[in-house]
């Protein structure tokens, strides 16, 4: 699951601090689980007026465009299954038990899609490296550890994005 891997987010003067770097893992992640034969779902945040990703706005568009057959879910929820009541069911006829998060930001939309994951019943894997948000409080970078620690005491597999193998 690709969340809210969307221009606002990668591109431009307000995107996360890592956006470089995380950019070229995600396109490495992308065209991986592509080539493994592995179900990929885009999944599209719709922010309200004002919002940098208001839909049909150019920081909504998704910097990579899905091929054939894949999936592609909005949301306006920071959980992607909350946000998408049939989507588990989708993937569980598709035969899909364990699910990958990968994107932005990491303390909102990946750890809650992570967890939404967790509650519909799949295994879930978030890969290191391979999410990320912006400096606040803490900078970006712990946030994100301490997400990670997070999502371990909650039943999510973290694992480094270099290593990790796709499979359909």
């Amino acid at each position: 699951m690709m969340v809210d891997v969307q221009r606002n987010m990668l591109e431009g003067e307000d995107a996360v601090p890592a956006a470089s770097e995380v950019g070229v893992v995600l396109a490495d992640l992308l065209g991986r689980a592509r080539a493994g034969g592995s179900l990929v779902v885009f999944v599209q945040n719709e922010g309200g007026a004002g919002d940098p990703d208001v839909p049909g706005s150019p920081g909504w568009e998704l910097v990579h465009v899905p091929s054939a057959g894949e999936t592609v879910v909005r949301k306006a929820a920071p959980d992607t299954f909350a946000a998408n009541p049939g989507l588990a069911g989708r993937l569980l006829a598709a035969g899909v038990d364990r699910v990958t998060v990968v994107g932005m930001q990491s303390e909102f939309c990946v750890q809650a899609t992570a967890l939404g994951g967790v509650a519909s019943g799949f295994k879930v894997r978030v890969l290191n490296g391979a999410h990320a948000t912006f400096d606040g409080d803490l900078p970006a970078s712990e946030v994100s550890a301490g997400v990670e620690r997070e999502l371990v005491s909650r039943g999510v597999e973290i694992e480094g994005w270099a290593s990790a193998a796709f499979r359909q």
